[in-house]
């Protein structure tokens, strides 16, 4: 299996190599669907050369990295400006790896709670119960949903910060499920520092280190790895790194240009999103409403209900508000979908029971194809408008939300089944519950 792995690392390289070297990359760059005015690329060269010329980047509406980004990103273009490539490419078979490590780890959890629960398994769901073979090919199956997902190639070939981001959030996952309590704060608190919107991963990461840890611990020592103790120390890390970023800038203006940005959206260049369609067509005088609506279905709706009903699942819950944040977001990109796409191979097992997976399958292809054909249509041939575009992408954000809801219901059709068993009754009959 390791070397299957490997031969996977080394192909998926040189796919993103040679494409970084052809000349369909700066095609892909400066594609709508992978850059956005958060994680271009040019976006960020440019404010790196105005803070060269002692210009703060942070006074016009170009650059919208944190001081402590333009600080990385700045020392990369000045020192290592050859390998950027290379860069890229390391950072996003390092994703793929911790992924996998992750899969590993959890996969293993999965295995030995189905152990300690069987006995209270009802006696006809042997063919529901997780196999061997799972612990195995599930985290082959994540790296290479990673590796080889044409979302995520385009966003490294796309040259994104999104990049980096993944990468702190793959982070974020293995300290999750390894229960190390500060790195996963640290590796949450730079996602944070840099999308924002990843600070919800702090409730289903909290819950996860705490049942990892508490386990047979004094009270004492449970009282560290509580709750409430991992998302203390969650903000108290956010904010050191808020202050050493308003250090290097010299103020807290940054903040107007980062979170400020992505929490007001003044740029309406479309996108894969959902806001910037309606925010054209928008009142000026509802917008500050409806941005408010927007922004609380982006970060806060679905957590209070999806936390109270997976809190047994904390990593299923990380996953669910990783996809529903990638589909909700001010400025989402192709990055983020593949980000979570890769995380589903886990939940294998409940793919058989999911019903729009053909519906869902279609759907993605369709917009996939669609969405540069009537780009073109609009911008260039001028035979099309924004309708169009927005249409493709209303349609790649219900095929997201379908397969959200749809491996959720798959699970806790596959949990009462385990329990209560699969056989019914149907007006005084017996009857068989057939998942597939």
């Amino acid at each position: 299996m390791d070397s299957l792995v490997f031969m996977e690392y080394a192909l998926a390289g040189l796919i993103r190599f040679w494409l970084l070297c052809s000349d369909y990359r700066q095609t892909v760059a400066d594609r709508v669907e992978v850059s956005t005015p958060l994680n271009s690329w040019k976006r960020v060269t440019e404010g790196a050369f105005l803070y060269n010329e002692g210009i703060n980047p942070y006074d016009g509406d170009l650059f919208h990295e944190t001081p402590l980004g333009l600080f990385v990103f700045k020392y990369m273009i000045q020192r290592l400006s050859q390998w950027l490539g290379v860069i890229f490419i390391i950072c996003d078979l390092l994703t793929a790896h911790l992924l996998y490590r992750t899969a590993c780890i959890y996969m293993k959890e999965l295995i030995e709670k189905q152990t300690l629960e069987k006995s209270s398994y009802a006696k006809d769901t042997q063919g529901l119960l997780l196999r061997n073979e799972d612990l195995k090919l599930s985290p082959i199956y994540v790296a290479s949903a990673y590796l080889f997902n044409p979302y995520i190639i385009l966003n490294c070939v796309g040259q994104t910060t999104t990049v980096f981001t993944n990468l702190c959030l793959a982070a974020t996952y293995l300290m999750m499920v390894k229960g190390q309590q500060l790195p996963c704060c640290f590796a949450l608190a730079m996602a944070t520092l840099q999308a924002l919107y990843p600070a919800m991963l702090v409730v289903p990461a909290s819950l996860y280190i705490a049942k990892k840890n508490t386990c047979g611990m004094s009270d004492r020592c449970s009282q560290i790895y509580s709750p409430w103790a991992t998302c203390g120390l969650f903000a108290c890390v956010l904010f050191f790194l808020l202050y050493f970023s308003s250090q290097l800038s010299g103020s807290w203006t940054f903040l107007h240009s980062t979170y400020g940005f992505i929490l007001n959206v003044p740029d309406l260049r479309p996108n894969i999103g959902l806001f910037w369609y309606f925010f054209t067509e928008m009142f000026e005088h509802f917008r500050p409403l409806f941005i408010c609506a927007f922004q609380i279905n982006a970060a806060f709706l679905y957590l209070v209900p999806l936390t109270l009903r997976l809190h047994e699942e904390p990593m299923l819950l990380a996953t669910s508000l990783t996809a529903l944040t990638a589909i909700f977001k001010s400025y989402p990109c192709l990055g983020d979908v593949g980000f979570y796409l890769a995380l589903l191979p886990m939940w294998k097992h409940l793919f058989n029971y999911m019903q729009q997976g053909f519906v869902v399958s279609c759907f993605f292809i369709i917009t996939s194809v669609l969405g540069p054909i009537v780009w073109h249509l609009w911008i260039y041939s001028r035979s099309a408008n924004a309708n169009f575009y927005f249409g493709v992408t209303l349609a790649f954000a219900t095929a997201q939300i379908f397969l959200v809801t749809d491996i959720l219901f798959a699970y806790i059709k596959r949990e009462f089944s385990l329990h209560f068993g699969l056989q019914r009754e149907v007006n005084g009959k017996a009857a068989k519950l057939v998942l597939e």
